[in-house]
C-alpha cells in the first residue's frame, strides 16, 4: 500500500485500488510499464464521492498487473501478504484492497471486479466483498476506461460495514431495511472440492428460508463468454504496452493471446450474455436471492499459484454474474481455510442485497464478524 492522507476523518477510512485515479497520484494499475506516467489531474468520480461522504483516504492498494489476473502476485510492485493465510494467494486482481481491510489498515477498501476481482480476494482474505449492479458506481477515472464487465466494488470486515461502504461510494445508494425473510434459491453446483462441498457450504443455510434449487444451464457457457470479452476488451485497452519491456512476462503472454480473439467470437459471447442474463432474471422472478459457493475450491498456496488449472476455476461461480451484470456479495465463513458463500440479487436492488447479507451474517454464527487481524 502507498500511504497518504486525504479527506475528512469524520467518515470511514478507505484504501483505493491502483487502477482508480486520485489527483496528484500516479495510476500505475500495478504495472511497471505505467509507473512513470503523469499523475492523475483529477479524482475518479468514486473517489470524489467518497471524499464528499466524509471518507478519509489513507492509501493506494497494490493489485495484479493491469487487473488481468486472479492470484494477486506482482513481481514489480510486490505481492500483498494474505493476513489470515500468509502461505496462500491474496486473490486478484484487487489483492491489496482485500489485504488492507483484512489486516485492519482501513475500515473499507475500493476495488474493481471484472471477473470476480473483488469477491474472490474477499474470500481469499476472509472478508466481505461486493460487486454492485453493473454501472451502479461510476467508472469515470477508472482504468481501463471502457469495459462491459467491470464494476467498482467494495470490501469490509462485516456485512454492516459493507453497506456503509456502498453508501460512501455511491451517492444514489440508500440502505433499506429487510421487512421479511427473503426467498433463497440455491444454484445447483457440481464438481466441488470436498472441503467446500454442499454438505458444508449449504449447511450454513440451516434455519434460513430455503426455496430449493435452480439450475442455470448457461453458467459454464457464460463463464467462457466472460473470458472472451475480458480478453478482447483488455487487449483493446492495453495492446500498446506489448512493446514495453517492463510489462510482466505472464501478462505479456496473456495479452498477446487475447489479440487472437475474433470479432465473431465476441459476437457469440454477446449472444451468450443475452441468454444467460435472461436465465438469471427468470430465476430471480421466482426468488429474491440466488446463492452459490463463493469458490469451488480452496484458494491455492503461493507455491501452487503458477498452475493455471488451480487458479482459473476459482471464479467459476463469480465471473458469470459479471457477464449478466447482477449485483453479488461474497460472505466469508469462519474456520481454518478460506471459504464462503455468494449471494446474487436483482439488478438495481443492491440495498436489499446488502440487507440480506447483514441478516445472514447475524442469523448464522459461522459467518465472520467485524474482526481485526
Amino acid at each position: 500500500m502507498r500511504p497518504f492522507d486525504l479527506g475528512s476523518r469524520s467518515g470511514v477510512s478507505v484504501v483505493v485500488k491502483d487502477c482508480i485515479d486520485i489527483a496528484g497520484e500516479v495510476t500505475a494499475s500495478g504495472s511497471a510499464a505505467l509507473r512513470d506516467r503523469a499523475p492523475a489531474e483529477r479524482h475518479a468520480q468514486v473517489v470524489q464521492d467518497l471524499l464528499e461522504s466524509g471518507a478519509h483516504l489513507t492509501g493506494k492498494a497494490k493489485m495484479h498487473e493491469l487487473a488481468y489476473g486472479m492470484t494477486g502476485i506482482n513481481a514489480a510492485f510486490g505481492t500483498p501478504i494474505n493476513p489470515r493465510w500468509p502461505d496462500r494467494i491474496p486473490g486478484g486482481s484487487s489483492s491489496g484492497s482485500a489485504v488492507a481491510v483484512a489486516a485492519g489498515l482501513c475500515d473499507v477498501a475500493i476495488g474493481t471486479d471484472t471477473g470476480g476481482s473483488v469477491r474472490q480476494p474477499a474470500i481469499c482474505c476472509g472478508i466481505y466483498g461486493m460487486k454492485p449492479t453493473f454501472g451502479r458506481i461510476s467508472r469515470a477515472g477508472c482504468h481501463p476506461a471502457e469495459s462491459s464487465l467491470d464494476c467498482v466494488g467494495v470490501f469490509a470486515r462485516s456485512a454492516a460495514m459493507l453497506t456503509r461502504a456502498m453508501a460512501a461510494a455511491d451517492p444514489s445508494f440508500s440502505p433499506e431495511p429487510l421487512t421479511s425473510a427473503p426467498r433463497i434459491v440455491r444454484i445447483k453446483a457440481d464438481n466441488l472440492e470436498p472441503k467446500v462441498g454442499e454438505s458444508l457450504i449449504y449447511g450454513l443455510m440451516e434455519g434460513l428460508p430455503d426455496a430449493g434449487y435452480v439450475t442455470l444451464p448457461g453458467m459454464a457457457e457464460a463463464f467462457d463468454a466472460a473470458m472472451t470479452l475480458i480478453g478482447a476488451e483488455t487487449h483493446a485497452a492495453c495492446h500498446a504496452l506489448l512493446d514495453d519491456p517492463r510489462l510482466g512476462a505472464d501478462i505479456r503472454a496473456r495479452l498477446a493471446a487475447a489479440g487472437t480473439i475474433t470479432e465473431d467470437a465476441v459476437a457469440k459471447a454477446e449472444e451468450v450474455r443475452a441468454r444467460f442474463t435472461a436465465e438469471v432474471d427468470d430465476a430471480l422472478s421466482r426468488a429474491d436471492i440466488l446463492i452459490t459457493p463463493a469458490l469451488p475450491t480452496i484458494p491455492p498456496t503461493l507455491a501452487e499459484a503458477d498452475d493455471p488449472a488451480r487458479v482459473l476455476d476459482l471464479t467459476r461461480f463469480l465471473r458469470p454474474f459479471n457477464l449478466s451484470g447482477h449485483p453479488a456479495i461474497a460472505l466469508p465463513v469462519t474456520g481454518d481455510l478460506p471459504l464462503g458463500l455468494q449471494i446474487i440479487g436483482r439488478k438495481g436492488e443492491d440495498a436489499q442485497l446488502c440487507a440480506v447479507a447483514e441478516w445472514m451474517a447475524d442469523t448464522c454464527p459461522l459467518f465472520r464478524k467485524e474482526e481485526l487481524s
